[in-house]
Parts: structure tokens; C-alpha cells; sequence
């Protein structure tokens, strides 16, 4: 207790210099909340977004960039509802940044009798009859001000509005559907689906179904839980390396920073440090002392970024205008991964200090005052 009232008063030495120093090991952590919230909210939509709430499985193309840049043939749909296990198998394309008046919404093709469709709850209108007409999402409606009658374009081509659904998740619900043929025109690619969504029959082991389908289609990736469909291709990775290399240049950056700091603080209180010497400290004693000095200050650093990390998810996703598709999740665990960077930061940055602190010949300092 004595030792860290002794720090605690030794860190009010300098406080210009603790702030600072404090607050760049605050931006540190920050950044490491931000991209760790961003990233398991970024996880938990793909699971949404791969089942979209209907299905139990679902076919991609392996090693697709992402989910929206998968391309699969639409005759493998015959083979897959031959498979034991398999109730029902469905295409379905997406369209994205094909509404102009926003940009963010997503257009599902698909066939109005699937079992994705089948559970759209109508607050007005019905389902699609022809090839000029679409389902919108309540959020979009609102968002656009659609009702029954009006007309939406997708791809410079206009549609009118028949019916305003609501299914509680959001990629849909901010979204709309149209016919699966024409929306494989826009593409350009008839005969091909961007996902085949897979219907499990009663008591079916997910597992079992996943294993032969991957036998036989080794080119396909068939996801089953939002883990897998994180990991579903080069971008699903991106988020989780950019905060591994964002907690490695926090560390360096950081602990070059506390080093900085604790360096000055030593040559400044040599005297200090001598006549600690001096009374009977030992060199392990005051090397502690520094290396608690540059945790202390890296900890109250910490501290601050952890509150200014929540708010930056929040604020990088609504600057994205990525609000309906991302909510930012912070865990115990994202916590306490950053505050022990902040700790390794003044470990790191005050051992160097603390080992010329421990070595400094109190004869010599004291000769020269």
C-alpha cells in the first residue's frame, strides 16, 4: 500500500507529462475496443446474414471475397434436395448498392414460393405476381416513404411496390425482394445464385448434412453457424488481423511512449533515486517503483480508452452508415484484452527506465549537486 501511494505521488511529479502520456495510451486501447466491438458485431450480422432467419445451412462459393460475390449454378439445387437430411433447398441473389436512393439496402431474388419468402408477414399488400413488381421492408419503406402503389427503382429499372413485410431482421427488414429470374438479369447471370439456403428435415444433425455436402462439393462452403460464416472469406478475416495489428502497434508505439516519459522522469529525480540508494533501497525496489509508475499511468490511460472505445464503435458505424446491418458488441472479454495491453504498455515502456534507475550510483549524484 505504501509502495503505491509512493507511485501515486510520483506520477502527480510531472502530471503534464503523465496526461500525455496517459492520453496516447488511451487512443491505443481505443482503437483495440473500437475494432474489437466492430468485429463481433461484424460476426454476429454474418450469422444473421448467411441464415437470414429461414434456413438451417447454407451453400457458398469457397474462398468468395464475401457473401455477396459468391456465384453458384442454380442446377446444383436439384442434387442438393436429393441429399438425406435435406428438407428443402433454395437460390437466392443479392443485390447490393442497387437502390439509388439508398444505397445501403439490400434486393433479395427470389422465388416467391420458398421457404424465405413464406415467412415475409405482410403489414399491407402481398407477395410479388410479375416480373415488375417488389416486396419492401418496413425499415425501407419508412426510410423512403413507400407505400402500396409507388414505384422503387433497382438498377435503373422501376418497380412497383405491392407489398410492405416485416420478418424482425434487419438486412430484410431494410431491404426488399424481387423476382429471382430478374434478378439474375440485372446480374447478368442467368442460371446462377449467389447462396443456396438449405432446409434441414425434423432431426437431422446439421453436422452430419455439412460433412457430406462438403464431400461432395468441394468447391462450396457450406456454413452453419456464424463462427463459420465469419471466417467465410478473405474479408471475413479482415477486421480480427486489423485489430491484431492494431494491439502490436499500440504496444510498440505505446511502450516506446511510456519509455520516453519514464526515461525523463528518471534523469529528472536522480537525486531522488539516490537518495533512496542511500536510506537502503535496493535496486529491485526502485526498479519496481519505476516499472508501477509507467502501469499506473498506463492503467488511468486505459481506463479512458475503454470509455472512448464504446463510443468510437458506435460512431464508426453510424460515420459508415452502417447502423442496419452492424451493432457494435462489446464483451468482458474485448475489456479486459485491451486493459491488459494497457498494463504490458507500462511493463514494457518502464523497463528499461527502471533498470538505469536501479543502477545509478547515488556517490556520483550526490557529488554532483
Amino acid at each position: 500500500m505504501t509502495t503505491l501511494l509512493q507511485t501515486l505521488s510520483s506520477v502527480r511529479y510531472s502530471p503534464g507529462r503523465t496526461f500525455l502520456t496517459a492520453l496516447g495510451a488511451a487512443l491505443g486501447i481505443a482503437t483495440i475496443v473500437a475494432l474489437l466491438a466492430v468485429g463481433n458485431g461484424a460476426r454476429h450480422s454474418a450469422g444473421d446474414f448467411v441464415h437470414l432467419g429461414a434456413s438451417d445451412l447454407a451453400l457458398f462459393q469457397k474462398d468468395a471475397a464475401d457473401p455477396t460475390t459468391s456465384v453458384l449454378p442454380t442446377s446444383l439445387i436439384p442434387e442438393v434436395r436429393r441429399t438425406p437430411g435435406i428438407a428443402d433447398a433454395t437460390p437466392l441473389v443479392l443485390l447490393v448498392e442497387d437502390v439509388p436512393k439508398d444505397p445501403s439496402a439490400i434486393v433479395f431474388g427470389a422465388q416467391p414460393n420458398s421457404f424465405y419468402t413464406s415467412r415475409l408477414v405482410f403489414g399491407a399488400g402481398h407477395m410479388f405476381s410479375a416480373a415488375d413488381q417488389i416486396v419492401v421492408g418496413d425499415g425501407l419503406a419508412s426510410q423512403l416513404h413507400l407505400a402500396v402503389g409507388d414505384q422503387l427503382k433497382v438498377h435503373r429499372r422501376p418497380f412497383q411496390v405491392v407489398g410492405i413485410y416485416h420478418i424482425g431482421i434487419a438486412y430484410q427488414d431494410s431491404g426488399a425482394f424481387i423476382p429471382l429470374r430478374v434478378a439474375q438479369s440485372i446480374l447478368g447471370r442467368q442460371g446462377e445464385t449467389t447462396l443456396i439456403g438449405v432446409k434441414l428435415a425434423v432431426g437431422t444433425r446439421p453436422a452430419a448434412v455439412e460433412g457430406t455436402l462438403s464431400h461432395r462439393y468441394p468447391g462450396i462452403a457450406t456454413i452453419g453457424t456464424p463462427e463459420e460464416a465469419a471466417r467465410l472469406g478473405a474479408n471475413g478475416q479482415l477486421i480480427s488481423n486489423a485489430a491484431l495489428v492494431i494491439a502490436v502497434l499500440a504496444l510498440v508505439i505505446g511502450g516506446i511512449g511510456v519509455l520516453n516519459t519514464m526515461m525523463m522522469a528518471v534523469i529528472e529525480r536522480r537525486s531522488e533515486f539516490a537518495l533512496l540508494s542511500a536510506v537502503g533501497w535496493s535496486g529491485p525496489q526502485i526498479a519496481f517503483r519505476v516499472v508501477m509508475e509507467g502501469v499506473v499511468t498506463t492503467v488511468i490511460g486505459a481506463a479512458l480508452g475503454l470509455l472512448l472505445g464504446v463510443i468510437g464503435a458506435h460512431f464508426l458505424i453510424d460515420a459508415l452508415g452502417a447502423q442496419q446491418f452492424v451493432a457494435p458488441r462489446v464483451t468482458a472479454w474485448d475489456l479486459g484484452r485491451a486493459l491488459l495491453v494497457g498494463v504490458l504498455i507500462g511493463v514494457l515502456g518502464g523497463l528499461y527506465p527502471a533498470w538505469r534507475a536501479a543502477h545509478l550510483s547515488p556517490a556520483q549524484i550526490l557529488a554532483q549537486r
